[in-house]
């Protein structure tokens, strides 16, 4: 059972081939969230082997590299996110049920283009001044580091709109996130110190939705996601 909910969790944020998951159950997604950071690892792992395959060649060259593999990795789910909730913001004028609804809305604005353009552009810069670094143990971490944010978010915000998020905040408890960043905690102590921002970080994401729009979306979660993967890149190149 664990096995299985470990490959829906894999499913669900990755593109990479998994084997095939019979007899689907509506709870299946929400009780596979606990393995949410896991597919994290296996997503730096793929990174971090890929900037391993590069090594040799010129910074820029593995960044682009990595940052490839990370976007059709994922999907590009999270930057989807990120692309609806700048839109959102950008014309909600500060209303939280103007936001939601205009997450609705399918069509990506101006606002969506520039973040996900900033994003895309801000992770490839970091990226290669990474690449002259411990690149491989930060790669492997930031992506697990993101998603276990993602757990902590459905466990202390509202969820604004049915979906995921409301069922997952029942199939969580507070023992599976506080081992997963103890997980975390001695694996960056191994290696990417710098990682050991999202103590401070996660918790700061939570409080911010909580304060901009008194819960959490869907889109919020990939867009937390994707900012969190590139403040914690940052602390790695300014750490």
């Amino acid at each position: 059972m664990m096995l299985r909910e470990f490959w829906i969790a894999l499913q669900f944020l990755t593109r990479l081939p998994t084997p095939r998951v019979a007899e689907s159950r509506p709870d299946d997604l929400a009780r596979a969230s606990v393995w949410f950071p896991a597919a994290g690892l296996v997503i730096g792992a793929c990174l971090a082997l890929v900037a391993r395959l590069f090594h040799d060649a010129d910074p820029w060259i593995v960044a682009l590299a990595v940052l490839v593999a990370w976007i059709w990795i994922t999907g590009a789910l999270h930057l989807d996110g990120l692309g609806d909730v700048a839109d959102a913001f950008g014309a909600a004028h500060g209303k939280p049920e103007r936001f939601v609804a205009v997450l609705g809305d399918p069509h990506a604005g101006s606002f969506a283009l520039v973040a996900i353009s900033l994003q895309i552009a801000a992770k490839l810069v970091l990226t290669a001044e990474l690449a002259t670094g411990p690149t491989a143990w930060a790669l492997l971490l930031i992506p697990a580091w993101a998603r276990l944010g993602t757990l902590v978010c459905t466990k202390t915000l509202l969820s604004l709109k049915p979906g995921l998020g409301a069922s997952v905040s029942n199939s969580v408890g507070w023992n599976v996130i506080i081992a997963w960043g103890g997980v975390l905690v001695i694996a960056a102590l191994a290696g990417a110190v710098p990682t050991l921002l999202a103590i401070v970080l996660l918790p700061a994401v939570a409080f911010y939705w909580q304060w901009r729009l008194g819960g959490i979306t869907g889109d919020c979660h990939g867009a937390s996601i994707e900012v969190t993967e590139t403040l914690l890149l940052a602390a790695c190149v300014l750490g």
